[in-house]
Order: structure tokens, then C-alpha cells, then sequence
């Protein structure tokens, strides 16, 4: 028998994990409103120059890991592999230039990479992040980082290592990546094949590279923070300034470059030791030529991403999830088929009231139905029968303690509502 499965490198995100996933998302829409963040939603795919332009040729994700395909118009499309390019492309297209500056979005969505599958990281993958345009000031720099760190705090991460770095800018990089070009052609024998491409692509790939024989040559390369002009060096130490006056701890990391061509100045990256050997939880930096690219006006921008599936083993390892419970209030069991009607009554009644309730649709007996009940995790249990329906009163079943009471049943909403609002350890509490 075909036997159907997910495609490798996918994953079903179930309800439990669903839940969670959800539970992020939410704290991750409060806080970012907080800083003045809107939520924007692009499509999934994108046009391929999009990513060509903006990440690099010279990239892995370009080279090795779009998933690209020619359409039915003959238009070469590619699922976006991550969330800067297509808001900024956005940020273009609506003359969002002509907004009061600068322009605050974030987004959440599914991204995608022809990678080896690992933890925490598929070809279909999820990401949250934040996107500020149209600001140069190194405070805002300074925000975005600590908005990153106090999201981390908000969902209970506690051992974080911020590193941060400066990739430069138009006037220092070149004189920089020629003194890289360099190093690196003196070094060539001992570098990988792809590594030897890339010193004349983009010698910053280099510092990317996982093979051991090529971190041993770059922990000895020149760094560019040893290369900023005066401007750069300034716009960073400012940059550390305001994060030292909120007590931010950070290490510089002069090797961080960040795995896109868009970056400028500031680079940031958090990571987890939850996670092991793949511990990086998101990152990001600043990208002041990424608006001209897409054909608008010279504008910065700065932003971040975080990885969904990564930050949820986090936050699970640490232990820190809140109760993510889908417990619904009630469980309406009917006793026979007399009162079928009254009970699909009842129950949409319950559902007006915006109480969580449900019914057995299996044809289950009475004590099958208060299994399945108990099963499904519901707060209370309400009966009702041809016995009910004469006598015009209900029986509600606390679920956890077992304990009963009796109501009207033109008064049951009402009760119920008291009850769950009343959240109380022991109905019987709620009796008048």
C-alpha cells in the first residue's frame, strides 16, 4: 500500500507544537507593537532577482539552496529563502518612503532552503522578524538589539550570549576586502574548493565556512573592525554606548559577517547553548544599500530574524513554556436520543456565551461519552436527558474534583459563566 509522507525536510507541525508556536507568536505581535512595530504580510514567492540581488550570487543560499522555478508565464520565480528582501521590495513598491520615517514592520511566516535537514532547521522553515527603514541613528541599532533580547526575555530565555560586530561601510570595505583577497590567495592550498570560489566572488563568505581547515586560515585573517574609517567607527561605538547605558552584555565578534551581501555597520547574532552545535536563535544587522537595489531612494535600514522552530526547543528546554492547555469548559453528554435537539440547543447557546463547548457526535454511550470527556481534558460535564428536560433541571460535573451541582436549566449559561469566570478549585463554592 502507497504509504503518503511529508517531503523530506518538512515537518507537520502538530497541535501541541502548533500551540506553542502560536503562544510565540502572540508575545512576539505584543511586544513589537510595543516599539511601534505594524505587521506586514508578503507573498511566499517571490521574483528570483529579488534574492539574487539583494543576498548575493555569491552566496549558498543563491548558489545552493533557492528553491527556483519557471512559472507557467516563463517568469523565474523562487520561494523566498528569507524575510528582509521581500519587505523591503514591498517597502519600494508602496512608496513607503513617503511615510513618516522611519517605517517599522514585522512579519512571521514560512521560509524555504534546499539545505541538509538538522535540528531545529528544515528546508520548510518559520521566522519572525522585525524590519526598521529609514533610519541611520545608531540608537535605533541599539533598540533593535535589546528588542531582540527582550523578546528572549519575555518567552523565559535567561542564557543568551549576544555577540555583535561591524561589517563596515562603502568607504573602508573595499580597501578591506583587497587586503582579504589577499591573505586569502596567500592561504589557497589550505582552503576548501567552494572557499577558493569564493575569494573572488566575496571574500567575506569566507568567515562562513564550517570546514575545519578553513576557520584554522580565517582565525588569522584581518578583521574588518580593524578596518573601519572614522565615520563606522563612531556609528558603532555608539552603537555599544547605548547598549552598555541598558546594561546589555555583549562580545565583540570580529568574525561575524552574517550569511547575506546586504549587510552594513552593524551585525548582531544571539545564540543558546540549549542548542548544541546549531545554537544560533536569530540574528541580523543592518542594511544600508538594500532600498537602492530594489530602485528607491538611499535609504538604511536595520532588522532582525529569529528562527521559530529553534527558539521553541529553546524555550522548551528551558523549561519556560506556559501552560499552552486547549482544556475547552464544556462537555454537554447526552443521556438519550430525546434530548439530541436540546442539547445542539444548548450547545450553541454555550459557544454565544463564548464558553468552549462540544458534544459527542460518535454515537457513544453515556459512559463512553463521559470517557471521552474526561480523555479530551474538559473542565465540566453537563447532563442532559429526558429527565432533565421535565424536570427542567441540569446536573454540572466538575471534571477534576467529581464534585456536582444542580442548577435551572433557563439559568445554566449564566451559572456556567459564573463558574469559569469564578475559576474557583471547588463549584460547590459557586452554589448560591
Amino acid at each position: 500500500m502507497l504509504q503518503f509522507k511529508a517531503p523530506k525536510g518538512t515537518t507537520d507541525i502538530l497541535p501541541d507544537v502548533a500551540r506553542r508556536w502560536q503562544y510565540l507568536e502572540r508575545k512576539a505581535a505584543e511586544l513589537f507593537s510595543l516599539y511601534g512595530y505594524e505587521p506586514i504580510i508578503t507573498p511566499v514567492f517571490e521574483h528570483t532577482e529579488i534574492f539574487q540581488r539583494s543576498i548575493g550570487m555569491s552566496t549558498d543560499i543563491v548558489q545552493k539552496e533557492m528553491y527556483t522555478f519557471m512559472d507557467k508565464g516563463g517568469r523565474s520565480l523562487t520561494l523566498r529563502p528569507e524575510g528582509t528582501a521581500p519587505v523591503i521590495r514591498a517597502y519600494v513598491e508602496h512608496n513607503m518612503n513617503l511615510l513618516p520615517q522611519p517605517v517599522k514592520l514585522y512579519y512571521t511566516g514560512p521560509m524555504f532552503r534546499y539545505e541538509r535537514p538538522q535540528a531545529g532547521r528544515y528546508r520548510q522553515f518559520w521566522q519572525l522578524g522585525i524590519e526598521a527603514i529609514g533610519s541611520d541613528d545608531p540608537a535605533i541599532d541599539a533598540e533593535t538589539i535589546l528588542l531582540m533580547i527582550n523578546y528572549f526575555k519575555s518567552v523565559g530565555l535567561k542564557e543568551l550570549t549576544l555577540y555583535i560586530n561591524s561589517m563596515g561601510c562603502d568607504k573602508d570595505r573595499p580597501a578591506y576586502i583587497r587586503l582579504l583577497k589577499d591573505y586569502a590567495g596567500e592561504n589557497r592550498e589550505k582552503l576548501c574548493k567552494d572557499c577558493r570560489k569564493r575569494i573572488d566572488l566575496n571574500p567575506l563568505r569566507l568567515f562562513d565556512c564550517k570546514e575545519e581547515s578553513c576557520q584554522l586560515v580565517m582565525q588569522d585573517a584581518p578583521k574588518m573592525i580593524d578596518y573601519l574609517d572614522e565615520a563606522c567607527k563612531e556609528h558603532f561605538n555608539k552603537v555599544r554606548q547605548y547598549l552598555d547605558m541598558q546594561s546589555i552584555v555583549y562580545i565583540i565578534k570580529p568574525e561575524l559577517v552574517r550569511g547575506l551581501d546586504y549587510y552594513t555597520k552593524t551585525a548582531f547574532e544571539v545564540v543558546s547553548p540549549l542548542l548544541g552545535a546549531q545554537n544560533a536563535i536569530g540574528g541580523g544587522g543592518r542594511y544600508n544599500k538594500l532600498v537602492e537595489e530594489f530602485g528607491g531612494p538611499p535609504t538604511p535600514g536595520i532588522g532582525f530574524a529569529i528562527g521559530t522552530e529553534r527558539l521553541s526547543i529553546a524555550v522548551d528546554k528551558e523549561g519556560a513554556f506556559v501552560s499552552t492547555d486547549s482544556k475547552m469548559d464544556v462537555f454537554i453528554a447526552i443521556a438519550d436520543e430525546a434530548a439530541k435537539s436540546a442539547a445542539i440547543n444548548l450547545l450553541f447557546a454555550l459557544r454565544e456565551a463564548k464558553i468552549s463547548a462540544d458534544i459527542d457526535y460518535m454515537g457513544r454511550s453515556l459512559k463512553g461519552q463521559l470517557k471521552y470527556a474526561d480523555k479530551r481534558g474538559f473542565k465540566y460535564t453537563v447532563f442532559l436527558g429526558s429527565r432533565e428536560l421535565e424536570s427542567g433541571k441540569v446536573a454540572i460535573k466538575n471534571m477534576e474534583t467529581g464534585e456536582q451541582i444542580e442548577v435551572p436549566l433557563n439559568e445554566l449559561v449564566d451559572k456556567l459563566l459564573e463558574i469559569i469566570k469564578q475559576n474557583q478549585p471547588s463549584i460547590s463554592q459557586t452554589i448560591d
